[in-house]
């Protein structure tokens, strides 16, 4: 059976860097695996559960983003939103990125360059009243656009193993082809705490933007964390 509990475990040293994720919708659409298959690294095997494979939006708020050598003062902010699915790399579980949507062009240009990720400046706002949270996002020039608004429903807790919220919340790896060869990067929090969510409105064209069929139904499963403190532990290229 896969091991899906030691990638969430810390790994031993020195950190890279330290941020917070608040305010984190996960929206998930169940999708054929031989539609996602073209766009994976051959390297990659699409994860699934019962045989069911998952693309997924999360919008979020990144906070207190800085690296180990940075001053707290320093630390800055700003929203995210990533589009993603779930692979396995030699019986390791983590996150595919399609795209990941930030309103911060430093954040852009440093994960693009130091990490080979997918990263796109987009204008975005969020607002919140009472248990009601919308999201927008807009990348100047083109379509992609995202405009979701949830209410914060049943609290569920922490997610229990070979569950599917634990399939797809709990992800502490992530995968990414750079210079035609796989690297791994690792995160560590704690388990989130998770609820369910009930969505209100959802338009979303950053699944048909990253090339995969336009979802315009409402998202199969949601849900919501309030938020988890993370460590960051710098992508490695995976030897062998």
């Amino acid at each position: 059976m896969l091991d899906r509990i030691t990638p969430s475990q810390r790994p031993s040293g020195s950190n890279d860097g330290t941020q917070t994720w608040e305010c984190l919708l996960f929206a998930h659409w169940e999708i054929p695996i031989e539609t996602l298959r073209p766009h994976i690294p051959a390297e990659l095997e699409i994860d699934t559960f019962d045989g069911r494979a998952f693309v997924g939006v999360v919008p979020f708020k990144m906070r207190h983003i800085r690296p180990r050598w940075l001053p707290k003062f320093a630390a800055f902010n700003f929203l995210e939103t990533n589009v993603r699915t779930y692979v396995i790399h030699r019986g390791r579980p983590g996150v595919y990125f399609f795209s990941l949507d930030a309103n911060s062009r430093l954040a852009v240009w440093t994960a693009r360059a130091g990490w080979s990720l997918p990263y796109y400046f987009a204008q975005m706002s969020t607002t919140q009243s009472g248990d009601q949270i919308s999201y927008q996002s807009r990348r100047p020039g083109n379509d992609a656009q995202l405009h979701v608004s949830f209410c914060v429903d049943q609290h569920l807790g922490p997610s229990a193993a070979d569950t599917l919220e634990h399939f797809l919340l709990e992800r502490y790896l992530l995968f990414v082809k750079r210079r035609d060869q796989i690297h791994v990067g690792q995160v560590h929090h704690s388990p989130y705490d998770a609820h369910s969510a009930i969505i209100d409105q959802c338009h979303n064209d950053l699944i048909s933007a990253a090339g995969l069929p336009a979802m315009k139904r409402p998202p199969d499963l949601t849900h919501y964390c309030p938020g988890v403190d993370v460590e960051v532990f710098g992508i490695q290229p995976v030897g062998g």
